[in-house]
C-alpha cells in the first residue's frame, strides 16, 4: 500500500521484520529451516495436524520467542524441535494461550501460513512492476535485540548498517534490549509508548 498508493498512507509501522525488497535467495537457507519448510504448500498444516491446536500455539511461542533459528534435521518436522517440558515465556500466560488457541480452533492455520510463507515469493510481489520501490512515508521498525530474525542471512547487516533505508528513507529503528520476536506481547506498555510517540510525530507532520 505504501508503495503502490503512497497518497493513502501517513505512516508505516512494522515489528520484528523490516521491509525487504529482495529477500535472501532460498538457496542460502538450510533445507530444514522453518521458513523453507513452511513455504512448501501443506507442509506446516500436516506438521500441525499431529497435535491439538493448543499444543501447536504453545510450541510456536516456545520456539520463536528465543534467539536461535529453528532448523529441523532430515526426517524431522519443525514441531518436533519443541521439548514439551519447556515452559511458556514468562510474558505469555496460560490464559493467553487458551485465548489464542480458541481463535485458531475456529480459523485453523491455513490462512495465517499463506502470506508470510507460502506466497512470499516473486510471483506474489505486487510491487514487482514498480521501477524504484520505496516507502516514502515516515516509517518505524521496532526490533527486539534478541530476535532470532537477526540471524537470518544478511538481516543484521541489512538493518543495522542502514541499508534498509535505501528502500525506506524515512525509517526510524527502535531496539528493545531484551526484546524477542514478539516484542508487542513481551513489552506491550513500552511498545505502546513508542507507537504513540511515532503517531504523534506523524500527525504533527501531516498537520503542517
Amino acid at each position: 500500500m505504501a508503495i503502490l498508493h503512497p497518497e493513502r498512507v501517513s505512516g508505516v509501522v512494522t515489528m520484528g521484520i523490516p521491509y525487504i525488497h529482495d529477500p535472501a535467495p532460498i538457496e542460502l537457507l538450510p533445507s530444514g529451516f522453518y521458513f523453507v519448510r513452511w513455504q512448501q504448500p501443506g507442509r506446516a498444516e500436516a506438521d500441525f495436524s499431529r497435535f491439538d491446536v493448543k499444543t501447536v500455539v504453545r510450541s510456536i511461542y516456545i520456539l520463536f520467542s528465543g534467539s536461535e533459528l529453528q532448523v529441523a534435521a532430515e526426517g524431522q518436522e519443525i514441531m518436533d524441535l519443541v521439548d514439551p517440558s519447556t515452559p511458556l515465556p514468562p510474558w505469555f500466560s496460560e490464559e493467553d494461550l487458551a485465548a489464542y488457541a480458541a481463535l485458531y480452533e475456529k480459523s485453523g492455520f491455513r490462512f495465517p501460513m499463506q502470506i508470510p510463507y507460502v506466497k512470499m515469493n516473486k510471483s506474489f510481489d505486487v510491487t514487482s512492476s514498480v521501477t524504484d520501490p520505496k516507502v516514502e512515508a515516515p516509517a518505524l521498525l521496532i526490533m527486539g535485540e534478541k530476535d532470532y530474525v537477526f540471524k537470518f542471512p544478511f538481516m543484521a547487516d541489512y538493518i543495522k548498517s542502514g541499508k534498509v533505508k535505501e528502500y525506506v528513507p524515512g525509517l526510524e529503528v527502535v531496539y528493545l534490549p531484551e526484546g524477542t520476536h514478539f516484542v508487542q506481547e513481551q513489552s506491550p506498555e513500552e511498545v505502546n509508548q513508542i507507537l504513540l510517540a511515532f503517531l504523534s510525530k506523524v500527525g504533527s507532520c501531516a498537520g503542517n
